[in-house]
């Protein structure tokens, strides 16, 4: 691989990580400042995305709008997985707050390694066995887990934050599979939020109905004529997620799949740092300790599928 194309590859996929790692902390900020119900939060922060791929592909390139009719299926499913990742990370940096929720995500490697092994039939070898046990270690340390009272204390937080981790292994798995069929990642990126969006809006509803007894829909304006707080929101949207996964892409023109993943496994590394600058979040030794096991049972994984 030629050296300058790999630097450059490398600083796009740098770009991307940090990037998606404010997403994290602006969660956390609107939440504590605003008190936005954090299903509210997830659909129109989905909502954005999607307005925003929309508006990008009518511009550049059309013709990715097209997508074949047996393949809707997928992208109904693919939207289901999305909307529900979304809200269990949103409640996850709720109760758990940035730093610890992105380390709690990052438990979707040994998530993933295992779905695939049932799904896809994928074989282990040592190092992945390793890696997987590093990565579960590590997000009970990260967790509190380990400690019994962090179940009474703050049960939902653990749930959250581990079924963050293995919601986005499920999207990873559609990810894969929409790969498999063809299907151009930004036409997959924008018909999965728009479907997570749909969803987001019914979960809403049932919130309403049976959970917050509210009128229908009531909290879904719960900004108001806040034009910072939308600010916030329409910038969480259209930068973080969309300007992350842009960059992505782009890096893997320049590198494999498999450096740009490794380079992302970064991000708590940097939502950590910002957590503690402008949040005053501060990880405890036993979870810095278990973040550490964490991201290298994740690099293992990585170096594992390369080989």
């Amino acid at each position: 691989m030629h050296k300058p194309t790999s630097s450059r590859g490398f600083m796009i996929a740098l770009a991307a990580t940090i990037i998606w790692s404010t997403t994290g902390p602006l969660i956390s900020y609107i939440v504590v400042t605003y008190k936005l119900p954090s299903l509210v939060l997830a659909f129109w922060r989905d909502l954005f995305v999607a307005f925003g791929m929309f508006v990008g592909l009518l511009i550049f390139n059309r013709t990715l709008f097209a997508l074949d009719r047996k393949h809707w299926g997928l992208m109904v499913w693919y939207g289901i997985s999305l909307a529900v990742f979304n809200s269990m990370w949103t409640f996850s940096v709720q109760y758990n707050g940035a730093a610890v929720a992105t380390v709690l995500a990052f438990s979707s490697p040994a998530m993933t390694a295992i779905l695939s092994r049932i799904i896809f039939k994928e074989t282990f070898n040592r190092v992945k066995v390793i890696s997987i046990a590093l990565s579960f270690i590590g997000t009970i340390l990260v967790a509190g887990a380990h400690n019994p009272a962090m179940w009474k204390l703050n049960p939902l937080g653990i749930i959250f934050g581990l079924m963050t981790g293995l919601m986005f292994a499920v999207y990873n798995l559609q990810g894969k599979t929409a790969g498999d069929r063809n299907i151009d990642s930004w036409t997959a990126l924008l018909y999965s939020f728009a479907w997570a969006t749909f969803f987001l809006f019914f979960f809403n509803l049932g919130s309403d109905l049976f959970i917050t007894k509210d009128p229908a829909f009531s909290n879904l304006m719960w900004l108001g004529n806040s034009l910072p707080g939308w600010g916030l929101l329409f910038f969480l949207g259209v930068a973080p997620t969309l300007g992350g996964f842009g960059l992505y892409t782009l890096s893997i023109r320049y590198l494999s799949p498999t450096v740009s993943n490794l380079v992302a496994t970064l991000e708590p590394v940097f939502t950590a740092v910002l957590s503690y600058f402008f949040l005053s979040e501060v990880m405890s030794n036993v979870q810095l300790g278990g973040s550490l096991l964490l991201l290298f049972g994740v690099i293992l994984l990585r170096i594992a599928d390369r080989n």
